[in-house]
């Protein structure tokens, strides 16, 4: 089904409104790139089903065809969002299906201010090209709108396979997840296991283009200790169970800011870490390298004259170790610790900026960096997923939140982390009516007074544990009373990071020590182990197996002990080179 992301040139000059309008501009997006279609264009539904049905009934029930993969990076490119007039009228349906009344739209979205009132939901624009920022609601339920769009083209896709294709799997290859501006969890829910295409040296230039290079070079050629594995959990976490690594990169790519090459050992290692987070197949991309067209510079495990790249060699390493011990496809992942995400989170804090150096992505990140440096392994859900699993529950970013996920909370025996703008929201993006932390306060009785956003170059400081970090970025100024008790407080003295019984609270954004220092406490409160590396060392534990990584230009010794405790190496061993991979077998 790859060929969904190319509509061929004979289909756009016969249906010219399958082309999308860019939400910037409002200028047509043409053809001659790839994933030039509108989700809402019915032209493009029909003809892509229409093939759909075609190919399905020719190969579905062939046996050398074990499964399928739906498209091909669906909503990349910013392809989720469209400004046509097909993308209009069906959201004034859209809207018209969920509120039913345009008084209660209205009322929902508070478009009295700005004179914003509707009469009719004919009149409902989509929120672009405006003279200044779009009512936030708007925005908001335009965004749900276009994540419900391509939902539905994937699932109407899936059906017409799983019509003609019976006892066939079927998956899509993802790209990031913030990336896709689409509610993944959504997406995935019709599949029978998600996969995931991982570029770690090209996400991570674009991911950490304003990183000094002190922070970035050290990990030019690897990417970020976490940054893969990011990645990997969070596909693991839609999928509710193991994935597949569908493009596995090999050397330097196109379509970075810039694109180095991976250090060697890295492909090797890539591809252990995605088997250690749950993947049960990496396949690599590409087999050779294109001599011509626009990917003529992403390298393969050939050349293009045929010579074995090094990631022949590595992927060659690779097969050959995994013949020395068994790693069982369909063995788990067992985590004691999730932190809670989702595609709303994201919307609502690129809507709401606020301050241009917070970042939902960035800040989601470095708590899940802390996480993993402490040696914990992380499950993402989302806020309809069971909490009875964890003893650890943490929300880097959770401005809406329902009334079922604090009922959730409250028969949870975890220790929740909140972080700052938590509860901060209702569900149409107005201001909580009890103040922030909203519906939240009833799990930690504080209010949020006041937020402020600050340079990151002014940064304050709070003190924890006798120790001084920084408090940057976004700050809020607390309510509390006296059974709440004060973890951190700023150099004015007040409350940064309070507690109350199971649930802590985070008011600022922070550095990567605080955070790391603060999940150790708790962590072993809960009783949650942790351990402390190198710097740029990892471990991850499938099944009977512990995987260690070295991302480091330095040999890195793992803990005698610790590696005694767990049982005997059948990769590697205690001491890694460079870029190297160790794995113990528990006894």
């Amino acid at each position: 089904m790859y060929a969904y992301c190319h509509p061929p040139k004979w289909l756009i000059d016969k249906y010219p409104s399958i082309l999308p309008v860019d939400i910037n501009t409002g200028n047509v997006r043409g053809f001659g790139s790839r994933r030039h279609y509108d989700f809402s264009s019915p032209d493009y539904l029909r003809e892509a089903l229409k093939i759909s049905e075609i190919v399905a009934k020719r190969y579905g029930q062939h046996p050398s065809v074990i499964g399928w993969q739906t498209d091909n990076e669906i909503a990349c490119h910013d392809t989720c969002h469209s400004g046509s007039e097909h993308a209009k009228l069906a959201f004034q349906q859209w809207c018209k299906n969920k509120y039913q009344d345009i008084d209660c739209l209205n009322s929902a979205w508070g478009t009295v201010f700005w004179s914003m009132e509707y009469q009719d939901f004919s009149q409902i624009e989509l929120p672009i090209l405006a003279v200044t920022e779009t009512h936030p609601a708007h925005q908001l339920a335009y965004r749900r709108f276009s994540s419900d769009q391509v939902v539905h083209f994937h699932d109407e896709m899936i059906k017409v396979i799983r019509q003609h294709a019976p006892n066939r799997w079927v998956t899509h290859n993802f790209i990031p997840m913030a990336d896709t501006q689409t509610d993944n969890y959504a997406l995935a829910k019709n599949l029978d296991f998600v996969s995931y295409d991982n570029y770690p040296l090209g996400r991570s230039d674009l991911f950490f283009a304003n990183a000094p290079a002190e922070k970035f070079k050290p990990y030019m050629r690897t990417g970020h200790p976490d940054y893969a594995s990011y990645a990997f959990d969070q596909s693991r976490g839609i999928s509710n169970q193991n994935f597949w690594i569908m493009e596995q990169q090999l050397g330097p790519v196109n379509w970075a800011l810039h694109n180095p090459r991976p250090e060697k050992g890295m492909v090797r290692l890539w591809s252990w870490q995605a088997f250690a987070h749950g993947a049960d197949c990496v396949c690599f991309f590409r087999w050779r390298q294109a001599p011509f067209a626009q990917e003529q510079m992403h390298a393969g495990i050939k050349r293009n004259d045929n010579s074995p790249a090094q990631a022949w060699h590595e992927v060659e390493q690779l097969h050959a170790e995994m013949q020395q011990f068994s790693l069982k496809m369909g063995s788990k992942v067992t985590a004691k610790v999730a932190i809670v995400t989702g595609t709303l989170n994201q919307w609502v804090t690129e809507i709401e900026i606020q301050g241009t150096s917070y970042s939902h992505l960035e800040v989601e990140f470095s708590y899940y960096s802390a996480l993993r440096q402490l040696g914990v392994a992380v499950d993402f859900i989302s806020t309809e997923d069971d909490l009875s699993n964890y003893d650890m529950v943490v929300a880097p970013c959770l401005p809406i939140v329902s009334q079922a996920f604090v009922e959730k909370c409250k028969a949870s025996h975890a220790h929740f982390i909140f972080g700052p703008r938590s509860g901060a929201k209702t569900d149409e993006l107005s201001l909580a009516p009890n103040l922030g932390p909203g519906l939240l306060q009833q799990l930690i009785p504080i209010k949020v007074l006041t937020t402020e956003t600050i340079r990151p170059d002014c940064s304050e400081t709070m003190t924890f544990n006798d120790k001084q970090y920084e408090s940057s970025r976004w700050r809020e100024e607390l309510e509390i009373n006296a059974d709440i008790t004060v973890l951190a407080s700023d150099a004015s003295d007040s409350p940064m990071v309070v507690q109350k019984d199971n649930v802590s609270y985070i008011a600022t954004l922070t550095c990567d020590q605080f955070l790391q220092d603060l999940f150790e406490v708790i962590a072993e409160k809960v009783g949650v182990n942790t351990i402390r590396l190198a710097k740029d060392m990892r471990i991850m534990q499938r099944d009977n197996l512990t995987f260690i990584f070295n991302y480091s230009g330095n040999t890195l010794t793992f803990p005698t002990e610790a590696a005694e405790k767990l049982g005997r190496f059948v990769v590697g061993k205690a001491e890694l080179a460079p870029y190297d991979v160790a794995v113990i077998e528990h006894q």
